[in-house]
């Protein structure tokens, strides 16, 4: 016999009377908001077409789709773990938004469980399904960006792409989990390609532990760019590459010349560069102005592991001297291969200092979705099955992403304000509903927490545009 909850006081307040209710009530009334970004989006559509199912069919209970919208919008919704799904299963407003009837029928249905679920990981990671994986990831950011009112992302100036390592923290043994001296910790290093300017994730791609900076970045590079130019039927020069100081490898520069793939980077600091420097490292005669100053001098070096020479421009920054043996000035190199006509040492100067809001959203990755990737050998799996199924929860991570920043970027435009993902998550789609049926109708009440975020949400969301293909 199930047992109800009792009917409770708080001893802050006697007047106070919690009992349940049968009614069916949600706190996560914006996952239908989710839902409605996911559609539009045609990624569940075109993945359903493409990933291949291997289960008799005459078995099937719950199909791909169903279950690819029930682990994107639960991670959207801040229920990172798979073990979350029971939890709510009961909820009628989860089993109408993540199911692919219409109607009644969805409240009738039982949601995919936890080893259903686990295994849908598994079928994701193999090998043609896991590069259809990939081409959804950047499928929702060409749609997201597509969706920009009033914007041509992809033809109006050249789009920058960021290229950096995230390193995410392991707590168990992995299969290819490794100790990492610089992170202090056991991690996986995957590589993400993102858009700094406006916050979409591209790809990813997971990488060992113990895996250099550049590792594989020569192969994959140059692979995303072409799969971004068939999403968008632009060219490769209307994209740019921004890299650290750790890509700047001869492997990786030459791979991106051969793709005719231009780009702009720091270079790590060496007694050869140290020696370039050292002429200009004078202030130039006269009394010097109250602010700080900054100069730029076009240089050709040639690295030990690069084939040919290559420009590079030396900045120096003049900086405060607290003390006498304080060193006037701070000097860093930067490798390019824009062409010298169209941006002079001003301006590719510029162009990478911008780098740093790609950092920021990099954290916000980490933050608002709990990156974690936890699959384990199970006693039965390889290494390189597990990191198989790591790179799949890597890019549905990356998919969860995209739909809040979908939702976020309406509610900005509407605001004029930014919007972290936690507080889009917590603030408009963390909402308490009550769902009442009704004549066949069903009607979502919400609660007046929803009014404001809601409003200008639902003025919203009419002007997201459907992805073409």
């Amino acid at each position: 016999m199930k047992q109800s909850v009792p009917i409770w006081s708080p001893d802050c307040n006697g007047s106070i009377h919690v009992q349940p209710t049968q009614e069916s009530v949600t706190s996560d009334a914006g996952v239908l908001l989710l839902r409605q970004a996911l559609d539009t989006s045609g990624v569940i559509e075109a993945l359903s077409q493409q990933l291949q199912d291997q289960r008799n069919p005459l078995y099937v209970q719950h199909p791909l789709s169903r279950q690819l919208r029930t682990v994107l919008l639960q991670r959207a919704m801040g229920w990172f773990d798979l073990s979350d799904t029971p939890l709510l299963d009961n909820d009628p407003l989860w089993r109408l938004a993540c199911s692919d009837a219409r109607g009644l029928a969805p409240l009738e249905d039982t949601s995919p469980s936890q080893p259903t679920l686990s295994r849908l990981i598994t079928c994701l990671s193999r090998a043609p399904n896991l590069e259809s994986l990939h081409e959804a990831v950047l499928r929702m950011a060409v749609w997201r960006l597509n969706s920009l009112p009033r914007v041509a992302p992809f033809t109006s100036s050249p789009t920058v792409i960021d290229i950096d390592g995230l390193p995410i923290e392991v707590m168990g043994h992995q299969g290819g989990s490794d100790y990492n001296g610089y992170a202090g910790t056991r991690i996986y290093s995957p590589l993400i390609a993102s858009i700094a300017e406006t916050g979409d994730r591209l790809g990813g791609l997971l990488r060992p532990g113990n895996a250099g900076t550049a590792t594989g970045a020569a192969e994959w590079i140059p692979h995303l760019i072409e799969r971004l130019t068939a999403h968008t039927g632009c060219d490769v020069a209307q994209f740019q590459v921004r890299i650290d100081a750790g890509f700047t490898d001869g492997a990786t520069l030459s791979a991106l010349e051969a793709h005719h793939i231009t780009y702009l980077g720091r270079l790590k600091s060496n007694e050869v560069l140290n020696r370039m420097a050292a002429p200009y490292l004078t202030r130039p005669a006269g009394r010097p102005p109250n602010e700080l100053r900054e100069w730029y001098h076009e240089l050709t070096y040639r690295a030990g592991s690069w084939e040919t020479p290559r420009r590079v421009i030396l900045v120096v920054k003049e900086k405060e001297q607290k003390k006498p043996e304080d060193k006037p000035f701070d000097t860093f190199f930067l490798v390019t291969n824009l062409a010298r006509r169209h941006y002079p040492p001003h301006q590719v100067l510029a162009l990478y200092r911008r780098r740093g809001k790609a950092e920021a959203h990099m954290g916000e990755l980490k933050s608002a979705l709990n990156v974690h990737l936890s699959s384990t050998d199970r006693g039965t799996l390889t290494v390189q099955e597990v990191m198989a199924r790591n790179q799949v929860h890597l890019l549905l991570n990356l998919m969860a992403y995209q739909i809040l920043h979908g939702l976020r970027g309406l509610m900005e435009r509407r605001t004029g304000h930014g919007m972290r993902l936690v507080t889009l998550r917590e603030q408009v789609l963390k909402v308490g509903a009550i769902v009442k049926i009704s004549a066949r109708q069903i009607r979502v009440c919400l609660g007046a927490a929803a009014d404001k975020g809601w409003r200008r949400m639902l003025l919203s969301i009419p002007s997201l545009r459907p992805h073409p293909g």
